[in-house]
């Protein structure tokens, strides 16, 4: 495959991205991470609440790779390992015969969706974790390893991992992604809209199957990791390592396919400290790590981040004063928003769209002020609504 195609397949992928982010409202970052992911050869977790659209997410992302073969399963504790890798031939047993029927089932998928992952049966332990790991699976009868077409698993979760069998999953999940539900009252208006409204005919563009193998296995390895990328890497470790933030050497190692496949997503030949944003889904055991892990890694992507990251924080402290004043009389609430709220979030919107237009003047990533920009919309949005009580729908229009 040329170059050129190569170069038409990140586009598509961005397109993917984006009509994809354009579906699922707050979703645009865990969309490219997801992509990024396969892209990298990978498997992801995403955690949270029920009802956040993990698998309706899944299942839109992976059915715009035209070819290939999509397999997804809900796991419980009583989950036989023939249910996740192929029945028993009932009809070849009658004839003595012991063997088992792949089609359909997880070992002939190129894209896997495993819900309820850490809900792994102990019987089923062993030969999923080879099927993550080596692309494997070994035969109920014993006989030869069979070679599964798996490029990527998409894996979701309500809750942390418990225990040593479900932890050894969880280590070989490279990317972590944490989703909540709706914080933009805004975006929850146009969700409820949604339910009644009948949708628009939406774009759907797709990337075949042969053209998303070529760029796991060609295109994303052949990008450049230059010495000073690496330089950065290290400065990275050495700073998380002060903070007692330690990742093994293998999930290091792996961490660098990533950062080629956000790259090739982005049509560049090398990586650039842009790419190092998507580490914060990495570099963490426990959701309680992930700011501190989030903070160290931006910092190094652009100079902006740490003013961004400096003003998240009041963003944060305001909404948490919000939360705290539930119930509180309407004349209590404006005056909170008159005396504090209004000034500090319109400062901040401000500031950050500064820092976005020079960052952007500059070739530096603007992704993390768009995200904390997003805090402040949203922060904002819910000030509008609930302390002065403006309607949801008609929030966007003032933002």
């Amino acid at each position: 495959m040329e170059a050129q195609d190569s170069q038409d397949t990140a586009k598509r992928l961005r397109a993917i991205c984006n009509e994809v982010s354009d579906r699922f409202f707050e979703r645009a970052d865990v969309v490219r991470t997801l992509v990024m992911t396969l892209l990298a050869g990978q498997h992801s977790l995403v955690l949270g609440p029920p009802g956040t659209a993990k698998s309706e997410m899944a299942r839109e992302l992976t059915g715009r790779v035209e070819g290939a073969t999509y397999w997804e399963i809900l796991l419980s504790k009583f989950t036989a390992p023939t249910r996740i890798f192929g029945p028993i031939d009932v009809a070849a047993l009658a004839r003595g015969e012991y063997r088992q029927v792949y089609e359909g089932r997880a070992t002939t998928a190129h894209i896997a969706f495993i819900d309820e992952i850490f809900k792994c049966s102990t019987a089923a332990l062993n030969e999923t974790l080879g099927f993550l790991n080596e692309r494997l699976y070994h035969p109920e009868n014993g006989g030869k390893p069979l070679s599964c077409p798996l490029i990527g698993a998409i894996t979701a979760s309500n809750e942390l991992p418990i225990g040593e069998d479900s932890a050894a999953i969880y280590d070989r999940l490279l990317v972590r992604i944490e989703v909540g539900y709706l914080a933009d009252p805004s975006n929850f208006a146009a969700l409820v809209r949604s339910a009644v409204n009948r949708p628009t005919p939406l774009t759907r563009t797709t990337v075949e199957l042969s053209a998303l193998q070529h760029a796991v296995a060609e295109a994303v390895p052949a990008v450049d990791l230059p010495d000073v990328m690496v330089d950065a890497v290290c400065t990275l470790r050495a700073a998380l390592r002060r903070k007692e933030l330690i990742a093994s050497d293998r999930r290091w190692r792996q961490a660098v396919g990533l950062l080629q496949a956000s790259a090739f997503l982005d049509g560049r030949p090398a990586v650039t400290e842009a790419d190092l944003a998507v580490l914060t889904h990495v570099l963490w055991d426990s959701p309680t790590e992930r700011p501190t892990v989030e903070r160290e890694v931006l910092q190094l992507v652009n100079p902006d981040a740490k003013e961004a990251l400096d003003l998240a924080d009041v963003i944060e402290e305001l909404e948490a004063q919000l939360e705290a004043m539930a119930g509180q009389s309407r004349e209590a609430l404006s005056e909170w928003v008159i005396k504090k709220a209004h000034n500090k979030l319109a400062t901040a919107g401000n500031r950050l769209a500064k820092l976005r237009k020079e960052a952007a003047g500059a070739g530096r990533s603007t992704a993390a002020i768009d995200r904390v920009t997003g805090r402040q919309r949203a922060v904002r949005a819910r000030v509008l609504t609930e302390a002065l009580g403006m309607d949801a729908s008609m929030v966007q229009t003032q933002l």
